[in-house]
């Protein structure tokens, strides 16, 4: 099985999302492909907008915005949200 769980970051380059990154980095597991996507392309805003993101760092797991968001980031929320466990378990 080669399925990847796909981890997006949305991120402004700040201190704060820089952290996040590196926790969602640390986080994840060999099925975890994981993206950094720069707030400041109108695309990936558009996308961010799209998806219901309204604050940065934002993390999206394959598809779906996560809980942990708007917060800071909740380690719990984006286990319970798959990050770090192979696809199919």
């Amino acid at each position: 099985m080669n399925e990847k769980r796909k981890v997006e970051i949305f991120s402004a380059g700040c201190v704060v999302c820089e952290e996040a990154e590196s926790v969602v980095r640390r986080l994840a597991c060999s099925s975890c492909e994981v993206i950094v996507l720069d707030m400041l392309n109108p695309d990936v805003a558009k996308r961010a907008k799209n998806l219901g993101i309204g604050s940065v760092p934002a993390v999206v797991i394959d598809g779906r915005l996560t809980n942990c968001c708007g917060q800071g980031i909740n380690e719990e929320t984006l286990k319970a949200a798959g990050l770090g466990q192979a696809m199919g378990h």
